[in-house]
């Protein structure tokens, strides 16, 4: 075929366009084979299927004439016969399936390996049934030509031991073990006899273990090949619980000390894994002399002849620390503590460094493996507070927290801002020295880092506040601003990018913003930004999550003008706004104002429009507004709310009488049914509506705590005003004073400084007392939790009547 010119040079003459026609009749030829490769008539004749054979006769035929891709099939549909005719399934189709897999290839014997575990999983038939019929079919593939269906076969088998009697054991698997494990048995096969006698070891008593098992453990151990070696290695914990501590320090440990010298690093790997995650069965005489100088030399041998470990020893570091503290020295401690430092730098030398000529490029595998071990390190940095204790944090670990916080990598930061929330609550009253570090992950460039960090974002920022008040408030009032613009930058970028689920969850933990901020900062930077993705944002779930956090806002907002603006807002543009959708989501946002508001609040600013929606030109509005009738209607209090009643029934009596759509006419008609099997709530309190009604109670007494708390911040206000104006008038007066005796003028300065410095004092009094009062707002509700907490309302209502007396007795 010719190249195809570029389209500046392209000559559409006849001659030319008869060559193009050419190149497409090529073109036309590469497809042939490819309509050839259709099934002729014959082998549609072989794979069709008499339709009336039954399931058992069918998988028969399949099995003894039908292909590859029919047999297995039948196979993989093993579990579904045995549930339906388990009887004639084992007594017909499971020999011939025995008989199938001599000759199968490794789709099907694969596929038979998950089937037979199936079979076991759904108790389809008793476990001597079981072990009678799969058993010996499960052994004989074991030694499979094939690695991979004989791992699969060896994974069944390993999960059918858990549920097989002793006995069965005994005789099936234990005393062939003998024989498999031998040096003169396959490589695979001795590999199989690893595993299996790890899972033995918890299957006898201790002594059966010791003379039967352990003589082949220790075989293995000493195998010439070094993957037999490793897997055994790595058997030895379950060994270890299965013979108990005494057993171990004689004969485990032992062995893992010389595989911990082995020639091969993979089995030095294994040994010293397992050395760790059998730390908790040594005593402290074990740990000094035997654990310690190994981990020791480990360490040493980690940067300089073997980095295959590095890996495996940052991953365990923090519990090899935290197991081995009781028996560090103070100088031990310190080394080991310096290897962890260096260890969260690795790979970054030549970014820090000054001696670039020096250092030689590092590849791209080593770079994998250094990002490895910083992860790893991030993950073991909560072990490592620990192991320097808390209080030496900042002396300690705060330099390379502020690395790992900075790490050029994702998967290191994103380590970190999953563990945050872990070192958060370790530094207890410390937690302010890393409130820097969050503001930073919040504003980090990668979204995975935000989400990991989102996910405790509540208790975190709840940490923080609490936690800052032992230090001072000028320290935690100082990063408030800088808070709040990483917390609004982090929401803006989430909604930029494609990860909805992303900004969805974060738009559900600002909820707990009004623990932390302030009734105007909400409102000024956070409620309005809710407002406008419930307008414009195309996502449903990121919009109910904005509606949910906006209601959470409106809830604990301190000022009735802003309140009443809000309201306004959702039902000029949600309720009444041009477009159907968002209809749609004023209903969502009335659902959640019945769960975190009164019945009364609801009634009073959004029981009529809902109702207007009824008269909405869209169905799917219509039709929503039905499944939320309801729940509308178990806010109303009669004989209070009497009149609203009516509307609702003269809205319901105009649905049914006007409803021209079949679907919302159906729902209309189910719903009437609904409400007339519903009692109404009485305005006195009822024995079986007690507990609503009692939550309904106080979140009405704390609604109206609102309004009475900010009337008491007002009068404050011109309290304080007033007094400010009579300051200003003696100032005057004794200006003027001034003038006419300067030793009169000195002590009265002296005077009004005194009774300056007391008024200031008494000022900051009742500051500290209206922003305690402040603390109103700081019971705002998880967004995980869909109803009030009781306990919570009584301690809410319990500090908002602390709070009204104080503001109280201030403004007296």
């Amino acid at each position: 075929m010719r190249p195809v010119p570029c389209s500046s040079d392209m000559d559409f003459g006849q001659s030319n366009l008869f060559g193009y026609i050419e190149d497409l009749q090529e073109l036309t030829i590469i497809e042939r084979p490819v309509r050839r490769s259709l099934k002729t008539p014959e082998e549609i004749e072989r794979l069709t299927v008499d339709e009336e054979l039954n399931d058992i006769e069918r998988a028969l035929y399949l099995l003894s004439s039908g292909q590859d891709v029919q047999g297995t099939s039948v196979v993989a549909n093993l579990p579904v016969l045995m549930r339906q005719n388990p009887a004639e399934t084992l007594r017909r189709v499971l020999p011939k399936i025995r008989e199938v897999l001599h000759v199968a290839g490794v789709e099907m014997q694969l596929t038979a390996a998950v089937s037979f575990l199936t079979v076991l999983q759904d108790e389809s038939v008793s476990i001597h049934t079981y072990s009678h019929s799969f058993l010996h079919i499960i052994l004989q593939n074991l030694e499979h030509r094939d690695a991979g269906v004989s791992n699969a076969w060896l994974e069944t088998l390993l999960a059918v031991i858990e549920a097989l009697p002793k006995e069965t054991i005994r005789h099936e698997i234990l005393n062939p073990l003998v024989s498999k494990a031998q040096i003169s048995q396959t490589l695979q096969s001795r590999l199989g006899s690893c595993k299996i006698m790890g899972k033995l070891a918890n299957k006898f008593e201790a002594h059966i273990v010791k003379r039967e098992i352990l003589p082949l453990v220790k075989s293995l151990c000493q195998d010439v090949e070094y993957e037999v070696r490793t897997c055994m290695c790595r058997q030895l914990e379950h060994v270890a619980q299965g013979i108990g501590t005494e057993l171990t320090k004689t004969v485990v440990l032992p062995e893992l000390v010389e595989l911990a010298r082995d020639e091969g690093s993979s089995v030095r790997l294994a040994a010293f894994e397992t050395l760790v995650n059998l730390l908790d069965m040594f005593d402290s005489d074990d740990r000094r002399q035997t654990v310690l100088p190994l981990v020791k030399s480990f360490c040493e041998k980690s940067f300089k002849a073997d980095e295959s470990i590095l890996v495996s020893l940052s991953f365990h570091l923090g519990k090899l620390c935290n197991g081995l503290y009781g028996i560090f020295t103070p100088e031990q401690h310190l080394r080991f503590l310096e290897f962890y430092k260096k260890l969260c730098t690795l790979g970054l030398q030549q970014e820090n460094g000054h001696n670039d000529n020096q250092l030689q490029l590092q590849t791209l595998e080593q770079e994998k493996k250094y990002i490895s071990v910083r992860k790893n390190c991030a993950y073991n940095f909560p072990a490592m507070i620990v192991f320097v204790d808390p209080k030496n944090f900042h002396l300690e670990l705060y330099s390379i927290f502020f690395c790992l916080c900075h790490d050029p990598e994702v998967p290191v930061r994103y380590t970190m801002a999953i563990s945050f929330y872990e070192v958060a609550k370790l530094l207890n009253s410390g937690v302010y020295t890393i409130q820097k570090e969050l503001v930073m992950l919040l504003q980090d460039e990668s979204l995975e880092v935000l989400d990991a960090l989102v996910g405790h974002l509540p208790e975190i920022l709840e940490l923080m506040i609490n936690g800052g008040e032992n230090n001072g408030s000028e320290s935690k009032l100082l990063s408030i601003p800088d808070l709040i613009s990483a917390l609004t930058t982090a929401e803006q970028r989430a909604a930029t990018s494609l990860k909805w689920r992303t900004h969805e969850k974060l738009l559900q933990k600002y909820a707990c913003l009004p623990q932390i901020l302030s009734s105007d900062q909400i409102y000024y930077r956070f409620l309005h930004r809710m407002l406008t993705i419930i307008l414009t944002n195309n996502v449903l779930p990121v919009q109910k999550a904005a509606a949910r956090t906006l209601c959470v806002y409106l809830r604990y907002n301190r000022k009735q003008e802003q309140r009443h603006e809000v309201i306004q807002k959702l039902i000029e543009q949600l309720g009444q706004g041009k477009s159907y959708w968002n209809r749609l989501r004023f209903l969502d946002t009335c659902e959640f104002i019945m769960e975190l508001f009164s019945k009364s609040f609801f009634c009073k600013y959004f029981f009529l429009p809902v109702l207007e929606l009824t008269h909405d030109p869209v169905a799917n509005v219509r039709i929503k507004l039905c499944y939320l009738l309801p729940k509308v209607k178990s806010t109303l209090k009669i004989p209070t709310d009497k009149h609203l009643l009516q509307q609702l029934e003269l809205c319901i009596r105009k649905l049914l009488c006007q409803e021209k759509d079949k679907d919302v006419l159906t729902i209309v008609k189910r719903t009437v049914l609904e409400l007339d099997r519903m009692d109404i709530s009485l305005d006195a309190f009822q024995k079986r509506f007690y507990e609503n009604d009692l939550l309904d109670q106080e979140k009405e007494r704390q609604e109206h705590l609102l309004l009475e708390m900010e009337q008491l911040e007002k009068e404050k206000q011109q309290n304080e005003g007033r007094s400010a104006n009579v300051n200003d008038k003696i100032f005057e007066k004794k200006r003027r004073d001034n003038k006419t005796s300067s030793v009169l003028a000195k002590s009265m300065t002296l005077t009004s400084s005194g009774s300056s410095s007391c008024t200031s004092t008494g000022k900051e009094d009742k500051k500290s007392k209206l922003v305690r009062s402040q603390s109103f707002s700081t019971q705002a509700l998880h967004p995980k939790y869909s109803n009030i907490d009781k306990c919570s309302k009584y301690l809410f209502y319990i500090n908002c009547l602390t709070d009204w007396k104080l503001l109280r007795n201030t403004c007296t």
